[in-house]
């Protein structure tokens, strides 16, 4: 799997609303960057991840403008705009933000080390 196939999966992770998912492609030491909590264990991330989905009801997460940075055999990081929409106490919201991913390439697969969202 390439790492730009490693983002789609991650985001279609992300859209399934199951940490399982998303859980297959994180790397055992991710550290996550959010705007109001800074998670560096599987759990924490986890942990966001279902408050999230509690608090924004059928959300759909995307990107767009992704900008590879650096890539090389061990590691790839882009930037990009991610969008976010869904309910909020039964009304629809939607909102954008800057993210940066960070992906190792672990034993031939991808995995996502570093995430760092902000609004």
């Amino acid at each position: 799997m390439s790492f730009k196939k490693a983002l789609e999966r991650y985001i279609e992770a992300t859209n399934s609303h199951d940490f399982n998912n998303i859980k297959e492609i994180l790397h055992p030491e991710a550290v996550y960057w959010f705007t109001d909590k800074t998670c560096t264990t599987i759990e924490e991330i986890g942990a966001y991840f279902n408050h999230a989905w509690d608090l924004i009801k059928e959300e759909v997460y995307s990107a767009t403008n992704v900008q590879w940075l650096t890539v090389d055999e061990s590691s790839a990081t882009c930037i990009y705009t991610y969008h976010y929409e869904g309910l909020y106490n039964g009304e629809f919201v939607s909102g954008s933000g800057r993210a940066t991913n960070v992906f190792t390439n672990v034993n031939n697969e991808w995995k996502l080390i570093h995430e760092h969202l902000s609004n």
